[in-house]
């Protein structure tokens, strides 16, 4: 059986709603299996999600969306901790993450 992820394109929507993706530089903290990180990649500027998790790192990068891994990365890191300069990132997404 699989799994449809918002089906009804709720939290795209929510996402989109929200944020502005165009053109920007984003970080998303605690990315997981990629469930979000797809739905705006395409239309950002640059994406890097980050997660501790390395078999959910592998999911999102085995669920990648068309349009989407020319500009998307992935790191293994603790988000106290991230490998990042200061002010790298326009945005930064944190969703459903301890």
């Amino acid at each position: 059986m699989t799994l449809i992820k918002d089906p009804e394109g709720t939290e795209t929507q929510f996402l989109h709603q929200y944020y502005d993706f165009a053109g920007k530089r984003v970080l998303e903290i605690g990315c997981g299996d990629g469930r979000l990180t797809w739905r705006y990649a395409a239309f950002a500027r640059q994406v890097v999600g980050v997660d501790p998790d390395a078999e959910a790192l592998r999911t999102a990068l085995k669920d990648h969306s068309p349009g989407g891994m020319e500009n998307t990365r992935f790191a293994r890191a603790n988000s106290l901790h991230l490998p990042f300069p200061h002010e790298t990132f326009d945005l930064a997404i944190l969703a459903w993450s301890l």
